[in-house]
């Protein structure tokens, strides 16, 4: 493949989500990502469902989610042969992606020192749910379990007495991110150094590290942050509000973009209750209230073409066939067409970084369970000879 780490190769033990996203990531980069799966079943998210689709209706689309751009070999860490096997790889790997709970990769045999005593140029990306060390080190973390134990729930809800989880895993998704983002660091300091080093992550550290605004309102303005629906915690008017056939959203982050609103909906934007944004949070609920009650008069679409014609940010609240059946969404490449051993040609999630200048990416699709074997052994020889 072609791309910027086109010359990486990327050793993937990780399983569920947040490792196998991380080196998903790398693979839309242009890495070689080996994933390494048990024998038996292989990765868990390949039993994660409904929906499983294929003739069988075995194939699980959560695991469709976060393997494409990989080759998939079939190895059990706990026998002598699996374990030379991985330590052949380790030899000409640059990359290897871990998510074990705290000590199990040490007692395989693959201790941090044994994998540089094995390649000293390997940069190790150790995902953990909430760190390897500290109090509750070692701690096993799956993502709502994070989600709430990070603050984020209480965030996320219509009100501080209902705490909803984001519906997508974002924790685990989360930090694969950070994780990819500092792989590709390590690699840079490795240009420098020769020698890789470790990465850490964790769920808690990714969910925390997206706190933003919330968390210094709190460090350092000393007010505990709390769930306020669909509404900015710091912006008004900024949040969805109802027209006559459903919903909309209104981000107005300034006063100019106000006045543009107030103008549109009839509203007198110099009243002391809405002069500046301090007013107009400081009385939201009217706000809300005197904007509902003009959106009334028309439907989304009206309300959309006119937000839109006055350069005020404003959209729907798109359903997921809408997204991916909208240009918009196809012409960023955030759709892709993979040829799968099984499903034939499908359609997934693209990557959603784009360089300009580089063409010519060609995504493979999630693999079978060890369908690669042979193909990556060969590689490995040559690449030994």
């Amino acid at each position: 493949m072609l791309g910027p780490l086109g010359d990486i190769v990327v050793l993937d033990l990780s399983r569920a989500l947040a490792g196998p996203h991380a080196a998903q990531m790398l693979g839309d980069l242009g890495a070689r990502v080996i994933k390494v799966e048990h024998p038996d079943g292989g990765d868990e998210s390949r039993g994660w469902g409904p929906p499983f689709v294929g003739p069988d209706h075995d194939i699980s689309t959560y695991f469709l989610a976060a393997n494409r751009n990989k080759q998939s070999i079939a190895v059990d860490l706990k026998s002598a042969e699996g374990k030379q096997l991985i330590e052949r790889l380790v030899r000409q790997s640059d990359v290897l992606v871990e998510n074990f709970r705290t000590g199990v990769l040490d007692r395989l045999g693959f201790t941090v020192e044994r994998l540089h005593e094995l390649n000293p140029r390997l940069v190790v990306l150790s995902i953990t749910g909430f760190g390897h060390d500290g109090p509750e080190g070692g701690r096993p973390g799956y993502d709502q379990i994070a989600q709430g134990e990070g603050g984020l729930m209480s965030l996320t809800g219509p009100s501080p007495d209902e705490p909803y989880r984001v519906g997508a895993s974002i924790g685990d998704l989360l930090a694969g991110m950070y994780g990819a983002y500092g792989v590709v660091a390590a690699l840079h300091e490795r240009a420098r150094t020769g020698k890789g080093r470790v990465v850490r992550t964790s769920l808690l550290a990714a969910i925390t590290g997206v706190h933003s605004y919330h968390g210094t309102a709190w460090t350092v303005g000393g007010k505990v942050p709390a769930a306020g629906g669909n509404h900015h915690a710091s912006i008004a008017p900024y949040g969805a509000f109802r027209c006559s056939d459903g919903m909309l959203q209104i981000a107005a982050a300034n006063d100019g973009q106000w006045r543009k609103v107030a103008a549109l909906l009839d509203l007198d934007p110099e009243q002391p209750r809405y002069a500046t944004n301090r007013d107009r949070f400081a009385h939201r609920d009217e706000l809300i209230a005197d904007m509902e009650k003009a959106l009334a008069a028309h439907d989304r679409d009206h309300w959309l073409a006119r937000l839109a014609g006055a350069g005020v940010p404003a959209g729907a609240i798109r359903t997921l066939d809408e997204v991916y059946a909208w240009e918009q969404t196809r012409s960023q490449g955030l759709v892709v067409e993979v040829e799968h051993p099984v499903l034939g040609t499908i359609e997934l999630p693209g990557p959603p970084l784009r360089f300009d200048g580089l063409t010519g990416f060609e995504h493979t699709a999630p693999p079978a369970l060890g369908q690669d074997g042979e193909a990556v052994l060969g590689w490995l020889e040559e690449r030994e000879r």
